[in-house]
């Protein structure tokens, strides 16, 4: 058995984790690894802190890990993580322009199409509408 991982906080970052903890603006994932830390701090085991959190071991090791080292920046998800995009904004603004130029109407079973034949960006229908419908 490894030694035992525990964290170490000065007041100022055990009363940041805390407001971090309480924030509304932040996700419930940053919300929890802030928590993991801070009952670090207090003295709980690994173990005692993912069943408190309804967790696994291993991913409070991980978050315990990411704060020793990267600090506060370790709480928050990696960019780039997810699927990246099948189509570009200039795909989009192709059809804005298609759309405002072009006397005549399309639904969404031809924009995709012609996106696909014009562009080679294969979109469904139902995704092309709403993308189409956030942007106005």
């Amino acid at each position: 058995m490894g030694a035992r991982l525990r964290v170490f906080l000065t007041q100022e970052e055990e009363r940041t984790l805390w407001e971090l903890r309480r924030a509304t603006t932040v996700s419930q994932r940053v919300k929890d690894r802030a928590e993991a830390v801070r009952l670090s701090h207090q003295g709980w085991y690994v173990e005692q802190i993912a069943t408190h959190l309804h967790s696994t071991a291993k991913t409070i090791r991980k978050t315990l890990n990411a704060w020793k080292t990267k600090g506060l920046g370790g709480l928050w998800e990696a960019s780039g993580r997810g699927r990246q995009r099948r189509w570009s904004e200039a795909d989009i603004e192709y059809l804005e322009d298609c759309l405002r130029i072009d006397p005549r109407s399309y639904n969404s079973v031809q924009l995709a199409e012609k996106l696909c034949r014009e562009r080679q960006v294969d979109l469904s229908p139902e995704y092309l509408r709403q993308i189409l419908k956030k942007r106005g």
